[in-house]
């Protein structure tokens, strides 16, 4: 199965404050905030949604295709470790300009994120064109279109349905740049749309539609619930739900959502449903919670395929089984 990837590509200078931020905050003194944190650890990553993503699927056996805008600084070693670690990097586009995009953020003892997040390269992603992608490899099976500039992400949707390509809707953090109009542009006739539960509220606030409307754009709507799993509606599907994987020891919850998407869609290329495809994408989003960084993981066979049975019984690690030993 031919997966695009596109999204943000970035370098993560990731941090952590030994402390809560929730006790720095006064509430009647919201409104002027000025804070500095002390922070203990200072890590840079390779991340962006796009090459978090293709990074999980490579680890699964898929050969994906990342599509996004980069500097000239990528190929400084970004491009070797990603293209080493199986994902074709042939699609890329390069900014005469800008420097790859830059994700800063600190995390508390909580798990809880404060980050800031630098375009760079990334801007100039409205000017990639889907087309000689999908010529290139004779085809695609599926677009995953997920965070990155609003209008590229808006453009990339429509090309797809030009194409007749299916295509997944993951507009995460960029919802809050959208307005109603563009959701609805981005969301329109995808296969797949997933978002966090809050992204879920958000979305049916600015379209204005109801989960039931939304659908009625869409086939399957798959909603990640942080501690309490995954729900997947859609379609002729009965309501699904999957719980997080067992036995997990949270280090850093950069790139978990990544992870998750990588595990659910390699599933569904090798075949499988998609409560499977969510309990392989738990699985696989755990091995991220449990490291630094949204690519410092590996999946190992006999491991992976051991938790996939202690989470989610013996049937789910009989089924994923013959596809990982493949690798």
């Amino acid at each position: 199965m031919k997966i695009a990837v596109t999204g943000s590509i970035a370098s993560d200078h990731l941090m952590h404050f030994p402390g809560r931020f929730a006790d720095q905050f006064i509430e009647e003194k919201l409104d002027k905030v000025s804070l500095s944190f002390l922070v203990d650890d200072l890590v840079v990553r390779r991340g962006g949604i796009a090459p978090n993503i293709c990074f999980g699927m490579a680890q699964l056996g898929l050969t994906p295709l990342l599509v996004g805008a980069v500097g000239k600084d990528f190929f400084d070693d970004y491009e070797g470790w990603l293209t080493g670690h199986g994902v074709d990097c042939e699609s890329v586009y390069v900014s005469k300009t800008a420097h790859t995009a830059r994700f800063v953020c600190t995390t508390d003892e909580d798990m809880c994120q404060i980050g800031s997040f630098y375009a760079g390269a990334m801007a100039e992603s409205d000017q990639i064109d889907l087309n000689p992608v999908n010529a290139r490899v004779g085809g695609l099976d599926l677009v995953l279109i997920s965070a990155s500039d609003p209008d590229a992400m808006v453009r990339h949707s429509k090309e797809c349905r030009e194409l007749g390509i299916p295509f997944a809707a993951d507009p995460s953090q960029q919802l809050a740049r959208m307005d109603g109009a563009k959701a609805k542009q981005l969301i329109e006739g995808a296969k797949f749309l997933l978002t966090n539960e809050y992204e879920n509220e958000l979305l049916q606030t600015k379209t204005g539609m109801s989960e039931a409307e939304i659908l009625d754009h869409v086939q399957v709507r798959v909603t990640t619930l942080g501690k309490d799993g995954v729900e997947i509606t859609g379609r002729g599907l009965d309501r699904i739900h999957v719980p997080i994987a067992r036995e997990v020891t949270a280090f850093d919850p950069t790139g978990v959502g990544d992870g998750f998407r990588a595990g659910f869609f390699a599933s569904l290329s090798w075949g499988l449903g998609v409560k499977r495809a969510a309990e392989v994408g738990s699985l696989l989003a755990a091995l991220v919670l449990e490291t630094a960084g949204g690519q410092e993981y590996s999946v190992e066979t006999s491991t992976f395929l051991r938790r996939l049975g202690e989470s989610y019984g013996p049937a789910c690690e009989a089924e994923v089984a013959p596809h990982l030993q493949q690798n």
